[in-house]
């Protein structure tokens, strides 16, 4: 499934990197805390997280992540949404919280 029918149905909004929404969407990764996410996801999964600073599209990019997921209606800082612009890795929120979100991703795409 590619990134841009993911957050059509489940209503996320884009928010930036709508370069990347043909990127293939593997799996998910749930985590807020960034040496986690570094160590442990894949390739092709969207990323769950409250984090909202350049950081979060350093290791998006570095792990080839298809995008990120923000939840409780955060959006990107000003420095995250234009990495994400330059990296091509889509940044999309949505106002639930991130339990939430994770089983609606898990649920649509097993």
């Amino acid at each position: 499934m590619k990134v841009s029918e993911l957050a059509e149905k489940l209503g996320f909004e884009i928010v930036s990197g709508k370069e990347g929404l043909d990127k293939q969407v593997v799996g998910g990764y749930a985590c807020d805390l960034l040496s986690d996410v570094m160590g442990n996801a894949g390739e092709g999964q969207v990323w769950v997280t409250l984090q909202t600073h350049k950081n979060v599209m350093a290791i998006a990019s570095l792990k080839d992540l298809a995008a990120i997921v923000l939840v409780k209606g955060l959006k990107p800082d000003k420095d995250m949404e234009a990495q994400s612009h330059e990296e091509g890795v889509p940044v999309l929120s949505t106002k639930e919280e991130a339990f939430e979100t994770a089983g609606r991703i898990f649920e649509l795409i097993k």
